[in-house]
């Protein structure tokens, strides 16, 4: 027989796990063929003591643990062993836990009792509902660590697909053709027959949920848009982006990398009826031949904004002129908002390949272009990398949370069919391997203000929030049923 011993430190300092305790202490009991009574004879306590200890509702003294050790013929060691002693009392403990868990609390459900009367197949069922109940809650209410994974899965896949989607452009060329439109840029009349086309009427409101561009009634076949022009958007692209979820198949998203994945692919729906595909490449491919590409005159030409003209392009860029490219879109505080590229550009990420949220090196175009003095004309810049020179071409946005760069970039190879080509502006960046580029101050000024400053930094508390819940985040569900009650009278 094996001496006890004392007990282990950890488990002396931190918190015991009473249930799982509780679990083992019986099944050494029933091992040893002990009924309730006989144990607590050789302790010399109440039945019902030992009884509240196994159900771990009650936390045992050291002197009660080294009763029960030497009782047994085991150590301390078994008592607290990591491992649950069968599968049976794995499933009662994680069964118990969750039930004592605020989640189950807050489902209002009546606890069930756990006992050996208690069939495994129903245990391992209630188990079992518990862990998808959990996965699907923390899926829907994401981190923003859950948000970076899965905007860098989504990110990859579009770089394999050098951002080209031919399923979505027959989509919207089959639309396109239903309404008769064969060229120009797309009309608010326009996107209105592709909307009744597809059985949809519109309205325009001045009261739509604040979290919301869009509602769409699927009951009544209504969307609901707001009147007006917005700073940040164009009504035409809310309502094909609404239109797209149809198309495309949408159903409500299970978590957040579905609701990424159907925003990022009903933007592209609307980008291929707003530019299409066959008109949209025939420009670009004389634009080529004349070595006049330019985002701007891509703008112009569909009457769309810069950055859904420079997100086209992405799309179009590869696959039909063989050119690689990236996309940037920065704020006016160097923090990068939006990225692609498929052209080798180093981009500079955390350590799980996130791009967006990270601060883009001062030397690029896409922090250059902040001070440039003429904003009516697009501003490039060659800039020489660890990894071979980029030509850039950038101009700035204001939106409603500040200023944004958007900026096209492509290797030094590609240049020699852009505008701008002859640009003498250039710069060199180390970044971001080398911190001494633009991330550390020079020597002298750090001699000079080191231990003297003391910035008052803007807390960004939403950092330590979890993402919106709901199956599609930040949107108050409640606020858009009221809505569509209102309205549907």
């Amino acid at each position: 027989m094996r001496t006890a011993q004392a007990l282990p430190a950890e488990d002396s300092e931190d918190e015991i796990d009473l249930i799982a305790l509780g679990r083992r202490v019986r099944h050494l009991r029933k091992r040893a063929g002990m009924t309730l009574d006989d144990l607590a004879a050789a302790l010399e306590t109440a039945p019902s003591q030992l009884s509240l200890l196994e159900n771990g509702k009650r936390e045992p003294k050291l002197s009660q643990l080294n009763q029960l050790a030497k009782t047994f013929g085991v150590t301390l060691d078994d008592l607290f062993g990591a491992e649950p002693p069968s599968r049976r009392a794995a499933l009662e403990i994680e069964l118990e836990k969750a039930q004592r868990g605020p989640l189950y609390a807050a489902l209002g459900l009546p606890a069930v009792r756990i006992s050996n009367r208690l069939p495994m197949d129903v245990l391992e069922s209630l188990v079992s509902l518990q862990r998808e109940l959990r996965r699907r809650l923390e899926e829907q209410a994401a981190t923003p660590e859950e948000a970076r994974r899965a905007n860098t899965e989504l990110r990859e896949e579009m770089r394999q697909k050098n951002n080209y989607y031919p399923e979505i452009e027959a989509a919207a060329q089959e639309l396109l053709d239903a309404v008769g439109h064969t060229s120009g840029p797309l009309s608010h009349h326009v996107a209105a027959d592709i909307a009744e086309h597809l059985g949809y009427s519109l309205r325009f409101v001045p009261n739509l949920p604040n979290s919301t561009r869009s509602v769409t009634d699927q009951r009544n076949r209504i969307i609901y848009l707001t009147q007006g022009r917005s700073r940040d958007w164009d009504a035409r692209s809310v309502l094909l982006q609404a239109l797209g979820h149809e198309v495309l198949g949408h159903t409500e998203p299970e978590d957040y990398s579905a609701f990424l994945r159907q925003r990022v692919s009903s933007n592209y729906f609307a980008a291929s009826l707003l530019m299409p595909e066959r008109t949209t490449v025939e420009f670009l491919r004389q634009a080529k031949q004349r070595k006049e590409l330019a985002i701007e005159d891509l703008r112009d030409a569909f009457a769309v904004s810069y950055e859904s003209a420079a997100h086209r392009f992405t799309n179009l860029a590869t696959e039909h002129l063989g050119i690689t490219c990236h996309f940037q879109k920065v704020h006016e505080s160097g923090i990068i908002h939006k990225a692609y590229e498929n052209d080798g550009v180093n981009f500079p990420a955390d350590h799980s390949g996130a791009i967006e949220g990270q601060t883009i090196c001062r030397e690029w175009t896409s922090r250059q272009v902040f001070d440039v003095e003429d904003k009516f004309r697009s501003f490039h810049q060659y800039t020489d990398t660890a990894v071979g020179t980029f030509w850039c071409t950038a101009r700035t946005e204001a939106h409603s949370s500040g200023i944004y760069s958007l900026s096209i970039g492509v290797p030094f190879d590609h240049v020699k069919w852009f505008r701008g080509r002859d640009t003498p502006a250039r710069s060199k960046s180390g970044c971001p391997e080398d911190p001494t580029c633009c991330r550390q101050p020079p020597p002298e000024l750090a001699s000079a203000w080191d231990g003297n400053a003391w910035p008052a930094a803007r807390a960004n508390t939403h950092l330590l929030a979890a993402m919106p819940q709901g199956a599609f985040p930040g949107v108050d569900t409640r606020e858009v049923y009221e809505f569509l009650q209102r309205h549907s009278g």
